[in-house]
């Protein structure tokens, strides 16, 4: 896995260290315990509980690897007023579209990203267009239904 920064909040790293803790201590020892028990009633071939338990255990094998790569390359972000009124990561953003109503967001990085919640990552489209602009700036964004121009109402 390449190393990146993940930029997070404080909250959702204790967060991801407690998910990492509970499938380390737990749910590892669930898994393996089934992955016996398949074994016992059965051996491995042609055993469906033994293939559906190896194949649960190689998701939270992934997971562990994915949750250790992010706690890793965190970068603690948190939600500032922009002191030097630019967009970044952790400040809220005012946009409009020319013709909708303004909408606020958060810029998150992306382990963190939930747009229903108004919380943009700074590698979507959107958040990248936005990083670096300041008030009154227009940016257009490639998105699926084409290309959307966005005004910065405010930055906080």
């Amino acid at each position: 896995m390449v190393d990146k920064r993940e930029y997070i909040t404080k909250k959702r790293l204790g967060e991801l260290k407690m998910e990492l803790q509970h499938l380390r201590t737990i749910r590892r020892q669930e898994v393996a315990d089934r992955i016996l028990q398949a074994k016992d009633l059965g051996g491995t071939e042609d055993n469906a509980e033994f293939d559906d338990a190896k194949n649960e255990q190689a998701f939270i094998e992934g997971r562990i690897l994915t949750l250790d790569n992010i706690i890793h390359n965190a970068v603690i972000i948190s939600e500032k007023k922009s002191s030097s009124g630019v967009v970044e990561v952790g400040t809220r953003v005012t946009i409009q579209e020319q013709s909708s109503k303004p909408v606020k967001y958060l810029i998150v990085g992306s382990a963190e990203a939930d747009p229903k919640a108004g919380r943009i990552s700074n590698e979507s489209p959107v958040g990248m267009a936005l990083i670096g602009r300041k008030v009154g700036d227009t940016v257009e964004v490639k998105v699926p239904a084409g290309v959307v121009k966005l005004i910065i109402k405010d930055i906080k």
